[in-house]
């Protein structure tokens, strides 16, 4: 962030090059912190008459001038200058313009450096809460195609190669799981950001006696920093963000690349709603799955916003370095391009369609019953390893035979283990060996229904 420029500190003598303004300014990007910097000026103007610095009349009046700016900036008609460097200075700037001395007197008691983390911590906290409510709407559509879906099987995979058969909401699940996941380390991010630095000034404090928990509870802090020299360099919570906000990008990446596999005429699993698909400019029978690509391809951005924060803190000594001003673009970069791809990635999930044709008609394929016959073994009392060769002599024949395990006559099965008998049946099949499921948190239909009510109380869906 900008210090006082040349034109604005009795130590220079010169003013600056005009290439210099352009090469530190901030206020390009900067300028979306504005209603977050008014609202941190107000309650340090309003704990500055607390504690007498200011009188009552010089608070109201800085805090009704910062309002009206405010004003003007939702409503775009105010000029952000280059020549000021930051939105903080162009906020100051206009309140002295238009109050003198008193709103010379704002800046009492902090530095921008305090200023600066205190907005960044006002910010990222509203952030979090944004984030943290599209986290909870994606989680709701899961939740909501599980009724419909309930008696869906899928196949499951591993390797990409077919393993054990699932029930769609099982499924489903799991991706609010991760969401739930993502949800709680935001809400842990968000206690540690939750601290005020306003107060700190630059960083060894300040002689005036200004109250910092004062200013902590106008704001909403749960706390106050104790080292006014940890303050100026701290992007901890800035860069836990950042990461937070990485893993959901990969979790949203996991789901995208599923479902544009998914969509396509090899898996034919899925149909995505056509408004979030786009066509060919030359192929005219092409609806292509572009949101769900992009959803997988902006996690890149999301990746390398996170290596470029955290290599920017890696070899800062304290206390504040201009280097810290471009933690501000890959951070908002970060937010914006998660909270866009979170707004579109529950509509889609919401108004997809499974093609539960298409995936019955090949459920059979790839003997995702081979596992539930194995523990059938186990169950007769056949060790584990003896009973996962002997299965995997019985897929040999069934391959080799080009039929299901179900199709083998009961002479093959007990030619291989003489406890065998007409009783194998029973577990043979995709719905027999997800009905023979049993453990917590497996996708036996109970254990699935169990879980779908869970979810439904935890979002407040009953």
């Amino acid at each position: 962030m900008a210090r006082v420029s040349p034109s604005q500190s009795g130590v220079f003598n010169t003013e600056a090059d005009q290439r210099v303004e352009r090469f530190t300014e901030s206020v390009s990007f900067d300028r979306r912190l504005y209603a977050v910097d008014i609202s941190g000026s107000i309650a340090h103007a309003q704990m500055l008459a607390d504690v007498g610095v200011l009188t009552p009349d010089e608070a109201s009046q800085i805090e009704t001038t910062l309002l009206a700016i405010k004003s003007e900036i939702d409503a775009g008609d105010f000029e952000f200058q280059q020549s000021l460097e930051d939105v903080h200075m162009n906020i100051e700037k206009q309140l002295v313009d238009r109050l003198g001395d008193v709103g010379r007197k704002l800046h009492t008691g902090r530095s921008r450096n305090d200023q600066v983390a205190t907005d960044t911590r006002l910010w990222v906290r509203e952030a979090i809460d944004l984030i943290d409510e599209r986290l909870k709407t994606l989680q709701t559509a899961f939740v909501g195609r599980c009724e419909a879906d309930a008696d869906i099987l899928l196949p499951a995979y591993t390797h990409l190669q077919r393993a054990q058969p699932v029930l769609a909401p099982h499924y489903w699940l799991a991706y609010v799981e991760k969401l739930a996941r993502d949800r709680a380390r935001l809400a842990d991010c968000r206690r540690r950001v939750n601290v005020c630095s306003l107060g700190t000034a630059a960083l060894a404090g300040t002689t005036l006696p200004i109250d910092r928990q004062n200013v902590a509870d106008r704001l909403g802090f749960e706390d106050v920093a104790r080292n006014s020299l940890d303050v100026s360099s701290d992007r901890d919570y800035l860069l836990e963000f950042a990461f937070c906000l990485t893993l959901i990008a990969e979790h949203l990446s996991t789901w995208a690349d599923e479902w544009v596999l998914w969509s396509t005429v090899e898996f034919n699993f899925i149909k995505l709603p056509q408004q979030f698909c786009t066509g060919s400019s030359i192929m005219p029978q092409k609806i292509n799955p572009d949101v769900c690509e992009l959803v997988r391809g902006k996690s890149a951005r999301v990746i390398g916003n996170l290596q470029s924060l955290l290599v920017l803190v890696k070899g800062l000594p304290l206390a504040y370095n201009r280097d810290l001003q471009e933690d501000k673009e890959p951070l908002f970069d970060s937010f914006d391009t998660v909270a866009a791809c979170l707004e579109l990635a529950a509509p889609i999930v919401a108004g997809a369609e499974l093609k539960v044709n298409s995936i019955r008609s090949r459920l059979d394929r790839g003997f995702l019953d081979a596992t539930t016959l194995m523990e059938h073994l186990i169950k007769l009392g056949t060790p584990q390893r003896t009973a996962h060769h002997q299965i995997g002599a019985l897929v040999k024949q069934a391959m080799e035979a080009d039929c299901r395990l179900a199709d083998l006559p009961l002479e093959a099965f007990q030619s291989l283990n003489s406890s065998l008998d007409e009783s194998v049946y029973d577990v043979l099949g995709v719905d027999r060996a997800v009905a023979a499921f049993q453990s917590y948190g497996s996708t036996a239909p109970a254990e699935v229904k169990k879980q779908v009510g869970y979810w439904k109380e935890q979002l407040s869906l009953d």
